[in-house]
């Protein structure tokens, strides 16, 4: 009986961020043999985006070619609908409505596709090569442009009847609170909680005090969460006070969330993130302070252990071993 060598089967693995797209060309393994990014902002139809995507990866796929085969391409993107293989009114992407990605993607690159929402591909990446190993029962939030999220429970994925279930992000923790950007609700953890918000938080905290701060010098379209970072490192009181305030919030809406599934862990991933304790500090004890008593002292809150792309894009690529298996 001949044996299948997987060795040379490779996938591709794509994380569809407001900003930015990462790709990573994945082999069996779950080592990543290539990436890259391409602006996501930078194209304004989704059939451009495409193309982009197909003109950038097209000579790397014809290098590997001669001793590879690809299975298929594996999509994490905002409310990506993994039943209808869609996006579906993504707040965070300039494309509105309804879109076909793995439609679109198959017919260009001539590969099968399968999509599934970014937060719930980093998920799966974390349970298969990171910190979630070997974990039934855990919770991703990923804090980037937006706040998104990816829970599984009992050894599963929870996508709900439609394929939308865990957009935590989008909870309201302030009811009455900040208004969102792009969806018009108020108070959503989102709001305060990504980078965007972070930046909504300085700028707020430099109207209503009259504190020195270094963050008084550098311009409203310039001031961004690396910058807030930066100077909250340097002992700024405001910018320090931003993180504060952020990891209160992410402390109360984490309490909520564990006492909806009791995890055995939340995972913290993401660009904002990188703030280290400036966040975790304020937000372990926060949702500490909120828990009940039978869920307290029970719940690690870890950071990621993968590199900040590589989460997403090793669990959209393997959803193309689903596909082929």
């Amino acid at each position: 009986m001949q044996t299948m060598d997987l060795s040379h089967e490779l996938a591709i693995g794509i994380d569809i961020g407001g900003t930015n797209t990462k790709w990573g060309i994945v082999n069996h393994r779950g080592e990543i043999v290539e990436k890259g990014e391409i602006p996501t902002d930078g194209h304004p139809t989704i059939d451009r985006f495409i193309e982009a995507l197909h003109a950038t990866l097209q000579p790397y796929m014809q290098r590997m070619g001669a001793d590879s085969v690809f299975r298929g391409i594996g999509v994490g993107a905002p409310n990506g609908n993994y039943y209808k293989g869609t996006i579906e009114y993504a707040p965070n992407l300039h494309w509105k409505g309804i879109i076909p990605v793995t439609q679109l993607m198959t017919e260009r690159f001539g590969l099968p596709c399968s999509l599934t929402n970014d937060a719930n591909a980093a998920a799966v990446g974390e349970m298969m090569y990171g910190a979630a190993r070997g974990m039934k029962d855990f919770i991703m939030i990923t804090l980037g442009t937006g706040v998104g999220s990816g829970i599984v429970a009992n050894g599963q994925l929870i996508l709900g009847h439609d394929g939308f279930a865990g957009e935590l992000g989008h909870t309201c923790i302030r009811p009455g609170g900040r208004l969102h950007w792009a969806t018009g609700l108020r108070g959503s953890l989102e709001t305060y909680c990504s980078a965007t918000g972070i930046v909504l938080t300085a700028k707020e905290l430099l109207e209503n005090s009259k504190e020195d701060s270094t963050l008084r010098g550098i311009s409203g379209e310039e001031l961004n969460s690396k910058k807030i970072y930066e100077c909250a490192v340097a002992g700024d009181p405001i910018a320090r006070e931003v993180y504060r305030y952020t990891g209160q919030i992410l402390g109360e809406a984490l309490a909520n969330f564990i006492m909806f599934s009791s995890p055995e862990a939340i995972i913290l991933f993401g660009g904002v993130i990188k703030a280290g304790d400036l966040l975790m500090e304020p937000t372990r004890e926060h949702m500490e302070a909120n828990l009940l008593p039978i869920f307290q002292n029970k719940v690690k809150l870890v950071f990621s252990e993968l590199k900040e792309a590589d989460a997403a894009i090793l669990g959209a690529s393997a959803l193309v071993w689903e596909i082929k298996d």
